[in-house]
């Protein structure tokens, strides 16, 4: 009797979860929403399970998720098996054609059909490309002391559009293609900033390894505008990798994106706590 009254209980609550998350899923129905992956969220089999579940159920209710995704150590992992030694500059590393191969061959072809998979495997209809299949994100050179290191000068959206018209989630990797059909390697956070800019996405959501964007005290700030990251930034509050983090989502407002969000993508239910509660999850950015 007290298994049994126990999981009435447990039906309950789920039931008054399901009812309290009606008007977020009103309010997200039919709206795009682009999710950066990265770090710990593509690290175990579980963790991409979690992530693949929340993108499908995403889907399931209405929204139009975009996932685009990086793959720094499996790229390192790559090239030491191959041999294949980098060069850096300033702390960037300098991508050759040798280094090129290897990124497009690991970010378009193993890391991409991983979450392709995953996320099929939880009832979702995704489908993997790149930057470069209809000319999504056409690039130029950064700097050509980093070799063919891309970033996005021209997008064009016609491709995610019409997966939108036929139910399927787009998985990018974030290579981009040159005026003359040269490959670029882009940075994943610039990618996702641009596509959600392109696509002028409700959200951005930036999936790290940290649980939002910390004041001089240490403690996670919740809501933030423009105004307060410069601010934050010029303090050197805002330091290291949380910087083009930072940088990625002001880029998007200014380019109509309503608001970007950092959160810990280690997180059970990240995406989903975020979109479809109160509460919400790590620091959302509005422009003002």
């Amino acid at each position: 009797m007290k298994k049994q009254n126990a999981m009435q209980l447990d039906w309950i609550a789920t039931a008054r979860t399901l009812s309290e998350a009606l008007p977020y899923l009103q309010r997200f129905n039919g709206a795009t929403v682009v999710i950066k992956l990265g770090g710990h969220a593509m690290g175990s089999d579980e963790a991409m399970r979690s992530f693949a579940r929340d993108i499908a159920l995403m889907s399931q209710v209405g929204v139009n998720p975009v996932v685009v995704h990086g793959g720094g150590p499996a790229i390192n992992d790559m090239l030491a098996k191959l041999d294949i030694k980098s060069e850096f500059v300033n702390g960037k590393r300098v991508t050759d054609a040798a280094t090129m191969d290897v990124v497009e061959m690991v970010l378009a072809g193993l890391i991409n059909k991983r979450i392709v998979a995953a996320i099929n495997a939880e009832g979702g209809r995704a489908v993997g490309l790149s930057g470069k299949d209809g000319n999504l994100m056409v690039c130029k050179q950064t700097d050509p002391a980093l070799g063919y290191v891309g970033t996005p000068d021209r997008m064009d959206t016609t491709v995610l559009r019409t997966l939108f018209g036929a139910r399927m989630i787009p998985v990018i990797a974030p290579l981009g293609v040159g005026e003359n059909g040269q490959s670029y390697n882009v940075n994943g956070d610039t990618a996702a900033g641009a596509i959600a800019a392109a696509l002028k996405a409700r959200r951005l959501l930036l999936l790290t390894d940290v649980a939002g964007v910390k004041d001089d005290t240490g403690a996670v700030v919740t809501e933030l505008t423009a105004p307060q990251i410069r601010s934050l930034t010029e303090k050197g509050v805002i330091a290291g990798g949380m910087i083009p983090k930072t940088e990625t989502a002001l880029a998007a407002l200014r380019g109509g994106v309503r608001a970007a969000v950092i959160l810990d993508g280690r997180a059970p239910n990240a995406c989903l706590l975020e979109l479809f509660t109160d509460h919400g999850a790590g620091s959302i950015i509005r422009a003002t």
